[in-house]
């Protein structure tokens, strides 16, 4: 996964089509030093769950990621990481209407690990007994709505597919 980032990075940042600071234009890398296996943990302890597994590899390889472009979310630092209820509460009250309540239950247990204070949402749904896998979704009312994927690296897979796009057509 460290590769994958490593790329969209330099990407991003030869695409030049948002703004990053200096001294991610110079070390050509949006990430940040990674977490400790203790900030994961007392994270996973005081939201009261265990991240899936490549969740855990991508915060042990940085510690929050900037957004590559205006349509991707912030991935945030494990101290900023909690449940959306705790952040935006407004967004799952809008989603639990009827027709699209559905929606509104997954956000009622998600939480957020990007996006905060954006336009746009990465969030992680725990696993229900029924369903025993983590959902990954980017989530945007301008969308509208969740787009699945199907882990981290399909997300970040898709990053770089769009950002590869975009140089194609300058």
């Amino acid at each position: 996964m460290k590769s994958l980032l490593k790329q969209i990075s330099e990407k991003a940042i030869e695409l030049a089509d948002f703004e990053f600071t200096q001294e991610q234009t110079e070390n050509k890398w949006l990430g940040s030093k990674p977490a400790s296996e203790t900030e994961i943990k007392l994270t996973e302890k005081r939201l009261g769950i265990e991240f899936p597994t490549d969740f855990k590899k991508f915060l042990s390889i940085t510690n929050g990621f900037s957004a590559p472009n205006d349509i991707e979310p912030t991935f945030e630092p494990t101290d900023k990481i909690d449940y959306l209820k705790n952040i935006d509460s407004f967004i799952i009250e809008a989603y639990s209407i009827d027709g699209i309540e559905n929606i509104g239950k997954e956000l009622e247990k998600s939480i957020l690990v990007g996006g905060i204070n954006e336009e746009q949402y990465f969030l992680l749904i725990p696993s229900d007994l029924n369903r025993g896998k983590w959902k990954y979704w980017k989530f945007a009312n301008w969308h509208p709505g969740e787009e699945e994927h199907e882990n981290l690296e399909s997300y970040f897979n898709e990053v770089l597919e769009f950002i590869n796009g975009q140089l194609e057509t300058e």
